[in-house]
């Protein structure tokens, strides 16, 4: 892997390897005791027996916080005082 200068290590999705994630439209099987009983948070979910934790597919998960900003085009905001 080519380094870039300042340290910088370049996006490499082979390198990040496979995540688990779970699908709310898919049956999901618990990577730790593969049954399918899930308690669903708003960011993760929960195996019921074992309590293995994978993240929800459909939440946007940037580094270590989870701010999503708005996807309204700027001038809606121009009529909302």
């Amino acid at each position: 892997m080519q380094m870039l200068h300042n340290d910088v290590v370049p996006l490499d999705p082979e390198a990040r390897g496979f995540r688990i994630m779970y699908h709310p439209d898919l049956v999901n099987r618990c990577p730790g005791c593969s049954r399918t009983h899930w308690y669903i948070g708003r960011l993760m979910a929960e195996c019921a027996f074992c309590a293995t934790a994978l993240p929800l597919a459909e939440t946007a998960i940037v580094g270590t916080g989870t701010f999503v900003g708005s996807r309204r085009p700027a001038e809606d905001f121009a009529n909302a005082a």
